[in-house]
């Protein structure tokens, strides 16, 4: 009989936002919510398309002379791992993570699964919430990545739901430099979500990776590309924004599969 997953460690969500727990199932850790149902918010058994997040849009920006990164979400590690492997030595990647138990478990053996990407001197990591970083630091990055709740529809802090208001875009569009990447991590797709980005000032392509291997649960990836004031399109009143460009889903190598995550 399989042994029940042994908790490891717990982690209060700052701000009253309830309490994470690291659990270990085997080889593999669990990280989930504590109260109601405690969801699974991320195993690293799945994680193909946190690998994808960090991998696609990292690689749109490598060529820069000193690319810098904010990643909002700093999960198992995975998506930092995939940027850093994407990224020359001149770069440097800035992790928001809200959570301190997050970070202390990352440089643990929580963080062997993705190759201790904490340890790399071109990461820096901030006790903060991503917003407060996106707000600061206008012109600031050629990237942000946000793996952050679930997406549009995040189920842990409903604050994060500013994020991706037309607001927040607009504050995103403004901390990225010139032709900037803003890369978002979702569960699902969300066409009314892929057209407000587009209406914020930028060129979207929709991506559909899998979670793991080449078959099985699919998560949605929008890669917007920041357009200059110049360049947007002059659009007449009530005129629909474009919509997202939309790829065929891209297999990225990730652990075994499990049962859909539900929340980031």
């Amino acid at each position: 009989m399989a042994r029940p997953p042994l908790v490891v460690g717990s982690a209060p969500i700052p701000n009253g936002g309830g309490t994470l727990s690291l659990l270990q199932d085997g080889d593999d850790f669990v990280i989930r919510i504590e109260g109601g149902p405690g969801l699974a918010l991320m195993s690293t058994r799945m994680h193909g398309s946190e690998d994808a997040l960090g991998k696609l849009a990292c690689e749109r920006i490598a060529g820069r002379a000193q690319p810098r990164v904010l990643i909002g979400g700093l999960g198992m590690g995975f998506t930092l791992a995939a940027a850093l492997e994407a990224l020359g030595p001149r770069a440097s990647v800035v992790v928001a993570e809200l959570v301190p138990g997050v970070v202390e478990w990352n440089r643990g053996p929580l963080g062997e699964k993705s190759g201790m990407p904490l340890t790399d001197p071109r990461t820096e990591v901030r006790l903060v919430d991503v917003a407060k970083v996106i707000k600061t630091e206008p012109a600031g990055f050629d990237a942000i990545l946000l793996d952050v709740d679930n997406g549009p529809d995040g189920l842990t802090q409903r604050r994060n739901d500013w994020l991706y208001t037309p607001a927040g875009l607009q504050v995103a569009h403004e901390a990225l430099r010139p032709a900037g990447v803003l890369a978002i991590w979702s569960a699902a797709a969300d066409e009314a979500f892929a057209k407000r980005v587009g209406k914020a000032g930028f060129e979207v392509e929709q991506v559909q990776v899998y979670a793991h291997g080449k078959r099985g649960t699919r998560h949605t990836l929008w890669f917007g590309t920041k357009r200059t004031r110049a360049s947007r399109p002059a659009s007449p009143a009530g005129a629909r924004a474009p919509a997202a460009k939309a790829a065929a889903p891209a297999a990225v190598p990730g652990g075994a599969s499990r049962a859909p995550r539900r929340a980031r």
